[in-house]
């Protein structure tokens, strides 16, 4: 005999619904276009999808951490910008080994992360107003370090990182399925992880609990930059150049991805599969109105409702709870 009350019953229905259904989209997506187009579910092209889709969900596993935190970063399209350019100014043929560009760039977005946290964890200004200053100050530094041009003439070494391929797979999406793997394993199976979830379910609690809160909103922002200057790195490579206006609308794609994804814009809730999933029902898409030649103005169109859409549903499984 079922003593479940019929109330709990439809809570726990809805969070089904929300868990799974982002899983059921994006399958029904993907059948609904390989019927539409014979051209969608060919691999060349899904190789193509998930290699277009690498670097938004890099920066999206970023974001990931951020928003669990409560927080947001808007600064990650400009560190990729500014990363890109100081990657490549390091990765001219004939000068340094290719981890000096790597290092650079890295170590360039991890300094971001860490000028973001500071100052969040050190004042009361929203993350908000901190990562939009952030995001400004990172655009200008990318102009000025490149004086306004893209960097050109760099090493094929460092192009292979995003251009090339290990056992006839690029290297992007081997990349990409490492980091996911690592992100997954931090936000899941480490004690950080866990400190993550708990400052975004209740701040509060956790600093009466013994948690080091601003350490944890320090923590996320630095693997938000560093995973941003990753994703910056790889699309230098990709395109061969250091593009100063390069990342220009990325964050909105990322937290796009995120929230598609089932991470709650009220922190505390969210997964790495989930991000991924999202990022990969963004990148099919995208493909999918390329393919049916839906001009690009259109494509916005349906993005903006699926993302409005993702955060009403968010909304009202919060109410629920």
């Amino acid at each position: 005999m079922n003593t479940t009350p019929p109330g709990n019953s439809y809570q726990t229905h809805f969070r089904k619904i929300g868990q799974y259904g982002i899983v059921v989209a994006f399958f029904a997506i993907c059948i609904t276009l390989a019927l539409i187009s014979p051209k969608f579910l060919t691999v060349q092209n899904l190789m193509i999808i998930v290699t277009q889709v690498s670097i938004n969900a890099l920066l999206a596993f970023g974001v990931t951490f951020v928003i669990i935190t409560g927080g947001i970063d808007l600064s990650v399209g400009s560190i990729v910008a500014v990363v890109g350019v100081m990657a490549a100014s390091f990765a001219h043929p004939d000068t340094y080994p290719v981890i000096v560009p790597i290092g650079a760039g890295l170590l360039t977005g991890i300094l971001f992360g860490m000028l973001n946290g500071f100052v969040i964890t050190r004042s009361n200004v929203p993350p908000f107003i901190v990562t939009l200053g952030t995001m400004t100050i990172g655009r200008g530094l990318a102009l000025i370090l490149s004086k306004g041009r893209p960097v050109s003439n760099i090493s094929d070494e460092f192009n292979f990182l995003g251009g090339g391929k290990l056992f006839g797979i690029p290297m992007l999406i081997l990349i990409l399925i490492i980091i996911f793997i690592v992100c997954t394993i931090v936000l899941r199976k480490t004690v950080s992880g866990r400190y993550m979830y708990a400052v975004g379910g209740n701040e509060q609690a956790s600093r009466a609990s013994g948690i080091q809160v601003p350490r944890v909103k320090m923590l996320v922002y630095v693997l938000s930059g560093g995973l941003a200057a990753l994703a910056g790195i790889l699309l230098t490579s990709r395109i061969s150049t250091g593009q100063p206006n390069a990342g220009a609308g990325f964050e909105l794609d990322a937290i796009a991805a995120a929230i598609i994804g089932g991470t709650s814009t009220s922190g505390g809730t969210g997964t790495m599969t989930g991000t991924l999933v999202g990022a990969l029902l963004i990148g099919v898409i995208s493909n999918g109105l390329d393919l049916l030649n839906v001009s690009s103005y259109y494509q916005q169109v349906v993005m903006g409702v699926i993302i409005v859409g993702a955060v009403v549903l968010d909304s009202m499984n919060q109410k629920r709870n």
